[in-house]
């Protein structure tokens, strides 16, 4: 089977009702995105960020995977699927989607603000004074900006593996995941589904869909088919 690498972001799960903070203002439900989502923010108020975050999760619970989710789940009958999304929620697996590197983190796992090798599941809130095994404040388990993103070689590997590539929903504004574009091979095809100029400069080699990511795929899949 041929490998198809799938890097998903925002928009995708933004057809599901997920709100994004790229929508050109800068913020995040109304917040600095520095208050809630980096290391810095975190210091200076942890009640903001865990509440930030509980919001967050318990909208999850009241969302469910889209069409795009879907027809994603199914390419893996005729392709070897690798998904890499930057997004934190888990509309992929519930779509049946099995193979998901998440860059960015998951939602519904916490860890120790000292230690991130201590993880957890978590599908109800975390709240000020709830500890890890080693005493230390829980904290989502979440990649925010200033801070590494460990699975990143991973996904370098996928995406240079990959004999078709496939950019989903993302603006490819955020950094190391918009660079996995610079690590596909040569020969590689790649797709890109967005309703909008990303800036990206992939040139003339991308097959550019300008349409949103349920859309798009509706259009996208019967082509792909012929390619597996």
């Amino acid at each position: 089977m041929k490998k198809l690498t799938i890097l998903t972001g925002a928009g995708i799960s933004a057809e599901s009702g997920i709100k994004t903070f790229r929508d050109g203002d800068g913020l995040w439900e109304n917040h600095n995105i520095t208050d809630v989502a980096s290391p810095e923010g975190w210091q200076k108020d942890k009640s903001l960020v865990l509440e930030f975050y509980n919001q967050r999760r318990r909208q999850l619970h009241e969302v469910e995977p889209n069409e795009a989710h879907l027809l994603l789940a199914e390419l893996e009958k005729y392709f070897d699927v690798q998904i890499i999304t930057q997004n934190i929620d888990d509309l992929h697996e519930r779509a049946d989607s099995t193979n998901i590197l998440h860059l960015h983190g998951e939602l519904f796992k916490s860890c120790s603000c000292e230690n991130k090798n201590l993880i957890y599941e978590q599908k109800s809130d975390i709240n000020l004074g709830e500890n890890a095994e080693d005493g230390a404040q829980l904290r989502p388990f979440i990649v925010w900006f200033g801070e590494d993103v460990p699975l990143m070689r991973e996904a370098t590997i996928m995406a240079q593996e990959a004999d078709i590539f496939l950019v989903i929903g993302t603006s490819l504004q955020v950094y190391p995941a918009a660079g996995l574009l610079h690590d596909i091979k040569d020969d590689c095809l790649l797709i890109v589904v967005n309703p909008n100029e990303t800036g990206f400069g992939y040139g003339q080699r991308a097959v550019v869909i300008k349409e949103t990511a349920t859309q798009g795929m509706k259009l996208l899949f019967k082509e792909l088919l012929s390619l597996a």
